[in-house]
């Protein structure tokens, strides 16, 4: 593991962060109603979870393009994973935006917009070989995915 600026990271967050930003004046009808239910604990595990990630994805020079070689598979399945992600997007803005449509799964994939940022989160740590990020994502994926399965169970 090598300390260093990660422009993949980088470019991570952002594909993360920008749905998101348009999510905040977009949220589905009742989405307050849940929030007030959420595990405390999950919760947690989320918070710390998504300071961790944000902060291993940018410090780490590991993530970046090294070359070509068979690793490579990872780092692509994680950006295959993130696109999914903004198709996930796109159809929850073009929708109804109720709870149902906030919940849904994408090509089989539960709880897609928890699952498939924090599965890409994964692969990027195989791919650089950092085990901190990968116990950071799973962290994360117990607290998101968690709350986001015990929502989609309310409904």
């Amino acid at each position: 593991m090598h300390f260093g600026f990660s422009y993949i990271g980088l470019i991570f967050l952002i594909m993360l962060m920008v749905p998101n930003l348009f999510w905040t004046k977009n949220q589905p009808k009742d989405y307050e109603k849940y929030v007030h239910n959420e595990s405390k604990i999950l919760l947690l595990f989320e918070r710390v979870g998504e300071v961790l990630v944000t902060c291993l994805l940018l410090i780490f020079k590991d993530f970046n393009i090294q070359g070509i070689s068979a690793w490579m598979i990872w780092l692509i399945t994680a950006f295959v994973l993130m696109i999914m992600y903004e198709l996930y997007w796109i159809r929850y803005f073009k929708s109804e935006k109720t709870m149902k449509d906030f919940y849904s799964s994408l090509m089989g994939i539960p709880v897609a917009g928890a699952t498939l940022p924090v599965v890409a989160c994964g692969l990027i740590a195989i791919y650089g070989r950092n085990p901190i990020l990968f116990v950071a994502a799973i962290i994360l994926g117990v607290g998101h995915i968690g709350i986001h399965l015990n929502h989609k169970k309310e409904l």
